[in-house]
């Protein structure tokens, strides 16, 4: 994940500060030298990084908080309020037309994913209730018109295109189709270079006056670094940027990108690539950045992504179950499946406070598929009665999912300690007896992976 090495180094110079209890000016000087080392190690930019440590370091120093009863967890407070600041303070949301389409046109360099991010973005809205159109202005790069209809068709969300007609034409013509026909959002895919150069300027300059989009939102490949920064300066040089919008920030990147560009342009980030699914896209929280790079964690993404996967009638299916000791294999797999639906364990984790020091942890990622396998080479009978499974039903349900019969047995054994553990809590004031045995421990951790 991004910012996993600022994060490292953050919070290893704020265990410095911890252990040494009452702090002196120097020691806040000595801790600010190692963040600035590592703000430019995760390439921040220069003049950014300077003008972050002057800002902590002048409220670090005052008297109220080097004579404060806890001075490092003051300093951690401050670091995450001027990190806040640095990358826009609050959410930003789309300017909406509320006459017309809201015309959104998506600039960037060629690469930095502006096709995939706009689809995604239009693929939200579209969740969101409103009704997008997709419209193809990249005519130079080789498949990019099919690249869209391909995600168009994903999403459901149909695509206007005029095949290498002139692209400020073709703009125009899907503003007035999409007012004519009832769409409340046109997306542009605009081309992309490898750098700036003035021909495509010239050209998005023109789509600009041609359509007055609501918004223009710049497509910055977060993994890219400096590059990033300094094509956003350009970019908003020539366009008046509204918004950026940051991809693959779900890779290995340093992180460099997301705190350097609102600080150089001035323009909010307002949403956020975080996988290469059409869903995986988020709005850009600076106060949840703010957490994770600091190694507090994320927990509202978390419990965000835990609603989206939460199905209200399985639950309650699940809760009668439950109370009646009728827990089967059936329903661990369901909700296995609905526990991968928001993301790995090690995002998962990563997303907790306190994620950054599990980074030692391994997660075998198999194991969970084995279980997986393992419970689907089973019969629906055998899923509901799993104590009918014998020898041979063993040696059959191993081979189909390609493991060994002690796979099999460590898992049957493992659901019926869980089976029995849940026994002892059915019944009435099942509400009160699972909170109690999770204050114990739990399962136990039994199932394979878990």
């Amino acid at each position: 994940m991004a910012f996993e090495g600022l994060t490292e180094k953050i919070s290893a110079t704020f265990k410095k500060l911890r252990g040494k209890g009452r702090l002196k000016e120097a020691d806040v000087k000595e801790a600010m030298r190692e963040i600035r080392m590592a703000l430019l190690e995760a390439d921040v930019s220069y003049k950014v990084t300077k003008d972050f440590v002057k800002s902590v370091t002048e409220r670090c120093v005052g008297a109220d908080v080097l004579e404060s009863l806890t001075p490092a967890q003051m300093i951690v407070k401050i670091v995450n309020e001027e990190l806040c600041k640095l990358m826009g303070s609050s959410v930003k949301h789309l300017n909406i037309n509320p006459n017309g389409p809201t015309v959104v046109m998506l600039v960037g360099l060629q690469g930095a994913g502006k096709t995939t991010n706009g689809s995604k973005l239009a693929g939200l809205q579209k969740r969101q209730g409103r009704n997008p159109l997709l419209v193809a202005c990249d005519i130079y790069r080789p498949a990019a018109i099919t690249q869209l209809q391909v995600c168009g068709e994903k999403l459901g969300i149909p695509v206007f295109e005029k095949g290498t007609q002139d692209p400020v034409k073709t703009a125009k013509e899907a503003v007035l189709y999409a007012r004519q026909r009832g769409y409340d959002m046109v997306f542009l895919d605009t081309a992309g270079r490898l750098h700036v150069d003035e021909a495509l300027m010239n050209e998005l300059k023109n789509i600009k006056a041609a359509v007055k989009p609501d918004e223009i939102m710049l497509v910055v490949d977060a993994m890219t670094g400096q590059d990033a920064v300094n094509a956003a300066q350009s970019f908003n040089e020539w366009l008046d940027i509204d918004s950026v919008m940051l991809s693959k920030l779900d890779g290995d990147a340093r992180g460099g990108a997301a705190l350097s560009v609102r600080a150089v342009t001035g323009k909010p980030i307002k949403f956020a690539g975080i996988g290469e699914k059409l869903e995986d896209i988020e709005p850009f929280h600076p106060d949840r950045m703010a957490n994770r790079i600091l190694g507090m964690g994320d927990m509202l993404t978390l419990i965000e992504k835990a609603e989206k996967a939460y199905d209200e009638k399985k639950a309650a299916e699940m809760e009668k179950k439950l109370r009646s000791n009728k827990f089967t294999l059936q329903d661990f797999y369901d909700q296995m499946v609905q526990m991968k639906s928001m993301g790995s364990m090690e995002e998962i984790l990563s997303q907790m406070p306190g994620g950054a020091n599990l980074k030692g942890v391994k997660l075998d990622p198999k194991a969970m598929a084995h279980t997986e396998a393992i419970i689907l080479s089973m019969t629906p009978k055998e899923r509901e009665k799993p104590e009918i499974i014998g020898g041979s039903r063993k040696k059959r349900i191993a081979a189909g999912a390609g493991l060994k019969v002690e796979d099999v047995n460590r898992l049957l054994k493992s659901f019926e300690q869980m089976r029995k553990l849940m026994k002892q809590f059915s019944g009435p004031g099942v509400g009160k007896k699972m909170k109690r045995m999770s204050r114990m421990g739990g399962f136990g951790g039994g199932f394979p992976g878990f």
